[in-house]
């Protein structure tokens, strides 16, 4: 016979998470992560540059010991670079084996959007869909553009960055 005491905390935590999101702004925009990829979220450190990688990959950070390369998301989806305010924070989330850093402009808080609520991204003209999109999010009057962190970074770009880190 199988203690069902014993195994509510772990369904109960992973409970916890389904059907949440980290809400966070870039620009006018409102983006979402599925809250079980995050990790933490930091408010900017010291950036180390690393000649000879993506623009879009700011350099690297020391967080605790580890070392953590950190993505501008503005450059990451080809928006203009905005100057780092002190709203700007770094969302650290893990991508299969790799910890990540993700500049944004604005952390806003985490929101339960449910699959109901949840819209196929639009198609591209060419048939394709936008690669970095999970989904919409359907929140009251507003919109979320839900990522889909396991395709934030290509096999390539993974690579790349866990040798640097």
């Amino acid at each position: 016979m199988v203690n069902r005491l014993e195994e509510e905390p772990l369904e109960l935590a992973e409970d916890s998470q389904k059907d949440k999101y980290l809400t966070f702004a870039l620009g006018n925009e409102e983006y979402g992560i599925a809250i079980r990829y995050v990790t933490e979220i930091i408010g900017l450190q010291a950036i180390t540059e690393i000649p000879e990688i993506p623009a879009y990959v700011k350099g690297i950070i020391n967080l605790r010991g580890k070392i953590i390369p950190v993505i501008d998301m503005r450059l990451r989806f080809k928006k203009e670079a905005r100057e780092y305010t002190n709203r700007t924070c770094t969302i650290v989330i893990h991508v299969g084996a790799v910890a990540v850093g993700l500049i944004v402009d604005a952390v806003s808080e985490v929101l339960p959007i449910t699959a109901d609520e949840i819209a196929p991204p639009p198609a591209l003209g060419d048939g394709s869909q936008h690669r970095f999109l999970r989904g919409i999010g359907k929140v009251g009057n507003e919109v979320k553009l839900l990522l889909d962190c396991d395709r934030l970074l290509d096999g390539a770009e993974l690579e790349n960055l866990s040798s640097i880190a």
